[in-house]
């Protein structure tokens, strides 16, 4: 049996304005209704009613939720229509579709510096609660190095060279070329200002000095930083993502124990060599820019270099090379396990083991140069 056309016109009854509606009012059917509509409006118009727009449904046959909306938006759209129905499931679905034709209620405004503030605060407590998780994944570190110590079979030395072969011989390149520039950088800036005070001698010390004590194992770390820290990071995030981590603990391995633990003590026995590395080649610039721009030989540096700076510059940025090897690794693979789900998550927590490495280094540092001021070293 074929389904009725909708049907619709304006009448007046007891002074108000009624729409008739009949026939099938569904999401189907109303397809060609257009014509109709404009029809009936362009005849409805100049009409005047006493009473608010009644809609007169009795004779619909079949109703869905599109059909009633456009009943009612044909009728004004106002919540207060009434609506007369000769069925009750008519009537119930034209009351969920008026419900839900009201406009959703206009949000708080909030205060721009009551929102600052609320940002700012989630942002701490973040912060709290992620350096609470990293604190106690060192814990568990320090637990897996103090049983891996009373067991020395648990220490995985072939582990610990090949990752020694990534994070140090590979790294010599870039470590000895850009501590190499800065060394040449700070002699020409050290030339150029001292010269005005006829002190430009004292560039071998400011070129010594600041190579032991800072800019070397300084450099190094963020170098170190980004290359190592962030391939850690990557390649466990990547175990993550493919299961493998929970595999290892499935058949009774500890990831701390075979993943973090060689990595860790790879990047604390090669930062100090790289860092050394990083001075030798940063002195070396400072030496040729020297030879250079003072008519220095290699040999009056050097000695000069002997005879005024002490031994504790040296062993000052030494001391600050293996603290900041753990930081390092530390944090990279704290947020490679972290990683959760996706390859975008390995991207994130990659960016974010990089910013939050260098952000330790450089607060290190800063202690570090504290309690090096108070000791007077």
């Amino acid at each position: 049996m074929a389904e009725a056309d909708p049907t619709l016109r304006y009448v007046e009854r007891g002074g108000a304005s009624v729409l008739e509606v009949g026939g099938t009012w569904t999401v189907f059917s109303m397809k060609d209704l257009r014509p109709q509509v404009q029809k009936v409006r362009r005849s409805a118009q100049g009409r005047t009613g006493g009473g608010a727009v009644v809609v007169d449904a009795k004779k619909v046959e079949r109703l869905d939720t599109a059909g009633a909306l456009e009943i009612l938006q044909l009728a004004g759209g106002d919540p207060d229509t009434r609506v007369e129905t000769a069925e009750e499931r008519h009537a119930d679905l034209f009351k969920v579709v008026r419900e839900n034709m009201q406009a959703p209620p206009r949000p708080a405004r909030v205060d721009w510096f009551t929102n600052l503030l609320e940002e700012i605060g989630r942002d701490l407590i973040g912060l709290g609660h992620h350096t609470r998780a990293l604190c106690a994944f060192l814990g568990e570190v320090v637990v897996v190095f103090l049983r891996a110590c009373v067991q020395p079979r648990r220490f995985r030395i072939g582990a610990v060279v090949q990752q020694m072969l990534e994070v140090w011989i590979k790294a010599l390149i870039i470590v000895g070329v850009l501590t190499f520039l800065i060394g040449v950088v700070i002699a020409y800036q050290g030339v150029q200002q001292l010269r005005q005070f006829g002190a430009e001698t004292f560039t071998v010390e400011a070129v010594g000095i600041g190579m032991f004590r800072e800019l070397g194992v300084l450099l190094t770390a963020i170098i170190v930083a980004g290359r190592s820290g962030s391939a850690f990071t990557a390649q466990i995030g990547t175990m993550q993502v493919n299961q493998e981590v929970d595999a290892m603990r499935t058949i009774g391995l500890d990831p701390i124990e075979w993943l973090v633990l060689p990595r860790i003590l790879a990047l604390v026995i090669s930062m100090p060599l790289l860092a050394f590395w990083g001075n030798m080649t940063g002195l070396l610039g400072g030496a040729v820019a020297c030879i250079v721009y003072l008519d220095f030989t290699l040999v009056q540096f050097f000695d000069r270099l002997r005879d005024t700076v002490g031994i504790w510059h040296f062993y000052t940025g030494m001391i600050k090379a293996p603290v900041f090897g753990i930081v390092i690794a530390a944090i990279g693979c704290f947020e490679g396990l972290r990683v959760r789900g996706s390859a975008e998550s390995v991207g994130q927590l990659t960016t974010r083991s990089v910013v939050e490495s260098i952000f330790c280094v450089i607060v290190l540092d800063a202690v570090f140069s504290v309690i090096f001021l108070l000791a007077k070293v």
